[in-house]
């Protein structure tokens, strides 16, 4: 019996808490996560079936004060997976936390600043693309009577329109709660 797997599984960017609820459950099925490397390929190796939580932040400035910024984590009993594309992995035993579904953001503020640490590293770049690559293609294939290249761009429209979508609505329910009058 083979005891360790490795799957192949994409996230996109705001589903990091699909991420951290796709490893909870590999472990609570007894498959510990070892890495994830190369693109999206997650590593797991054998072992007891147990509860333990998993959570993601995006913090690429981490990397300059890795000790400072990891010991902070272990300090409040996280222990420290790795760093990959920006976001750093931790996960703590479900049975050390005060019965209580701990976080590494203590409010809707905090989780909000993660938010807007995702938005200017990742959605504005894809925004670039959007408005200076996608749009104009759209356009200018329609006039040149390129038809199918238009509806290729037509696709990747609705693809990004979706990423943006499926960002700004957590962003928004964070938003008001963190500054709610």
């Amino acid at each position: 019996m083979n005891d360790t797997k490795t799957e192949l599984k994409f996230f996109p960017i705001p589903a990091w808490d699909k991420e951290e609820n796709y490893l909870r459950k590999q472990h609570k099925n007894g498959w510990e996560f070892v890495s994830v490397n190369g693109f999206c390929l997650y590593h797991f190796r054998k072992c007891e079936p147990k509860d333990v939580v998993y959570q993601l932040d995006f913090n690429p400035d981490s990397v300059s004060k890795k000790n400072e910024y990891i010991q902070m984590f272990r300090d409040c009993g996280w222990e420290y997976m790795q760093n990959y594309v920006g976001y750093s992995y931790f996960r703590k035993a479900a049975s050390e936390m005060d019965g209580t579904e701990e976080e590494i953001f203590c409010d809707d503020a905090s989780r909000l600043g993660m938010m807007k640490r995702v938005f200017l590293g990742r959605m504005i770049p894809l925004l670039v693309i959007f408005f200076l690559g996608i749009i104009p293609q759209i356009v200018i294939q329609i006039l040149n009577d390129m038809y199918g290249f238009a509806a290729f761009f037509c696709v990747m429209f609705v693809l990004y329109l979706v990423t943006f979508i499926s960002f700004a609505v957590p962003y928004w329910r964070y938003y008001k709660r963190a500054y709610k009058e």
